[in-house]
């Protein structure tokens, strides 16, 4: 995301910014994405068969759903930060994909999402604000896009049995780890529209199976990450082009406290088996991150020009999008007894 200090940590779908005489290397950019379309669509075959493999051609085309519409959701979001930037003469790289090796353990989506660079200073408040909420907005449009289709097209129950075909048994995962996905406002939302009551849906448990409600899950929890209003993610930009310097800062101590009082609650609840079911030691890993490596606290912009009503209004419209995406419990493993 926008700042105007160069080498400066953003995070993991935000952008940095490097010094001018740095060069764009195309094929590196290239090679990035290549890597990462691999390497997620090898990770969508495996949460799709919940296999680790053999890669054999026939299981790795099963990961091609997953690769194609998660590749799409970060692309969007990447590349709203980079026609942003153009739009205000602040030249940026093109984005740098982060593949993650396919290893199969638990969370792995085959990346880490993606990031741009900027190589020249933000100009303004309004040029920051801009930058820094159309990633968000075009990402949070691509979620939309893949959720609506997967809730839209999800296959039978014979789907889920060719997978597992003990799924109806008394004794499926008997004394298992079950992997379930926390349900957010959204995700609620499209079930009530979209699945009728004698429609066959899968449960949080067996989502990761399902690429598009899969993929649009995982936007919609990066989306969150990224909107929580701390230092220079995403959301910290809005949130000081929005409200200052001052009411910023109060405002990324109080998500701060939120985000570390959550990630406490799961870890004591993952330690001493408490099951009230709230909070997830994640939060409080992420909450670390921006203390120490972000920073709660925004660089200032030398500039009081306040935002005009239609910026605002996208302002608070993305932090309705952080509120219907967020999940106080985006993962929990589960003992099956």
């Amino acid at each position: 995301m926008p700042n105007n200090y160069p080498n400066t940590y953003e995070g993991q779908d935000g952008f940095l910014q490097e010094p001018q005489h740095d060069k764009n290397n195309y094929l590196l950019h290239i090679a990035l994405f290549l890597i990462t379309f691999i390497t997620t669509t090898l990770a969508g075959a495996q949460w799709i068969s919940g296999q680790p493999g053999p890669y054999q051609m026939s299981f790795v085309l099963k990961g091609l759903p997953y690769s194609i519409s998660i590749m799409f959701i970060i692309s969007f979001h990447e590349f709203g930060h980079y026609f942003a930037a153009m739009y205000h003469k602040v030249k940026a790289t093109l984005p740098y994909y982060i593949p993650f090796p396919p290893i199969p353990i638990f969370l792995n989506f085959g990346t880490m999402g993606a990031v741009i660079k900027t190589k020249s200073i933000i100009p303004s408040k309004k040029a920051m604000f801009d930058i820094g909420i159309a990633g968000p907005l075009a990402g949070f449009v691509a979620c939309l896009i893949v959720l609506v289709y997967g809730f839209t097209h999800v296959p039978g129950i014979e789907y889920l049995l060719a997978i597992h075909p003990d799924y109806f048994s008394p004794d499926y995962s008997k004394n298992g780890l079950d992997l379930i996905f926390g349900n957010t406002i959204l995700f609620s939302f499209f079930k009530i529209i979209f699945v009728h009551s004698n429609q066959f849906f899968p449960p949080m448990s067996e989502i990761y199976h399902y690429p598009y409600l899969c993929v649009g899950w995982f936007g919609l929890f990066v989306t969150s990450m990224n909107m929580i209003p701390i230092g220079q993610l995403d959301g910290g930009h809005i949130a000081y082009a929005m409200f200052g310097e001052k009411r910023h800062f109060n405002i990324a101590l109080i998500s701060f406290v939120i985000l570390a009082a959550l990630g406490i609650m799961g870890l004591l609840d993952e330690i001493f088996d408490l099951s009230y079911s709230t909070g997830w030691s994640g939060w409080l890993l992420w909450a670390m991150v921006l203390l120490i490596v972000i920073k709660l606290k925004h660089p200032p912009v030398h500039d009081e020009e306040e935002l005009d009503v239609m910026r605002k209004f996208l302002g608070y419209l993305s932090f309705f999008i952080l509120i219907i995406s967020f999940s106080a419990t985006p993962f929990a493993i589960v003992i099956s007894k």
